[in-house]
């Protein structure tokens, strides 16, 4: 196989470059053309077969300048074959519309210089025609101007907003720091004061264990604890710790201690029942009275 892309050619042996002459051809007359890939501007239908093609079919169509212009706008012609029965279609360019014109092989389908919208009009139909653009351009502008007075103004209320939202976090922000710094504060004060309640607990600990102890470091006893010894070591006796009772049962008596040997005076009271809790029932009424019941005497 060669190769696709062939780099060197073959000279034969013998090859004389000098023979070839230089041949000047005449000048192509007429428009010039090329051929062009290029997709159907308009739908149409063919007048040789009646085959439609749609817009936007591709073609191989050959390009030609012609000598028309407009305003120094050249106009351009193109040749394309049916699709069906091979017959040649013509259409050229029309700048003057922003169209293209249909000349032969073919008929538009839709051609949109028809509609009345694009008829000429007289020049007192232009000069209403531009009379109202200005009119209508002029409304415009006052629409903006009054959508732009909305827009600074909505613009201004959402700064405020948003200034008004700042202020307000910043507010907070202040509250909430001062309540923090009476809070570390209330807490330090708090601490003092436990600290200043618990020094006075044990001060007034440390008297009361002094007043109830002896000059040898002993403590006193209390009353009760004394005569419940008492009453203990006297089995009944009318004698309470030295003393005798008087008639009414009460009396005083000296007690000693063992330990320092001081005396102490105190009142022995009577005894006295300790108090019960229990439920005394109650009697149950008669009310055979009320009902009229007569009970009979018994007989025995």
């Amino acid at each position: 196989m060669s190769e696709r892309k062939v780099l060197t050619k073959y000279y034969p042996p013998d090859f004389d470059p000098s023979a070839i002459k230089r041949v000047r051809k005449p000048k192509d007359s007429g428009p010039k053309s090329q051929t062009v890939r290029l997709m159907a501007p308009f739908s149409m239908r063919c007048t040789m077969c009646g085959e439609y093609i749609y817009k936007g079919r591709k073609f191989n169509a050959r390009k030609e300048t012609t000598e028309e212009k407009y305003y120094s706008i050249p106009i351009f012609r193109f040749y394309i074959r049916c699709t069906r029965c091979s017959g040649e279609i013509t259409f050229k360019t029309d700048p003057k519309n922003m169209d293209y014109t249909c000349e032969r092989g073919a008929k538009r389908n839709f051609e949109p210089w028809r509609d009345q919208t694009h008829k000429e009009e007289t020049e007192e139909e232009r000069l209403d025609r531009l009379e109202r653009e200005e009119q209508e351009e002029e409304e415009e502008k006052e629409r903006n101007a009054m959508a732009e007075l909305e827009n600074k103004t909505t613009d201004a209320k959402r700064e405020m907003a948003i200034a008004d939202a700042l202020d307000e976090i910043r507010t907070r922000n202040a509250r909430n720091e001062r309540s923090n710094r009476a809070e570390e504060g209330l807490v330090g004060v708090r601490d003092e004061i436990d600290d200043w309640q618990r020094r006075q607990d044990m001060e007034d600990e440390e008297l009361a264990r002094r007043a109830f102890m002896t000059e040898d470091g002993d403590r006193v006893r209390r009353l009760g604890e004394e005569e419940e010894e008492g009453r203990d070591g006297s089995n009944d006796s009318p004698e309470v710790d030295g003393g005798v009772l008087n008639g009414k049962g009460k009396g005083k008596g000296k007690e000693v201690n063992g330990t320092n040997g001081e005396e102490v005076e105190k009142k022995v009271e009577d005894q006295t029942p300790a108090p019960t809790f229990r439920r005394a029932p109650k009697k149950k009424k008669d009310f055979s009275a009320a009902l009229g019941i007569k009970k009979k005497p018994a007989l025995v």
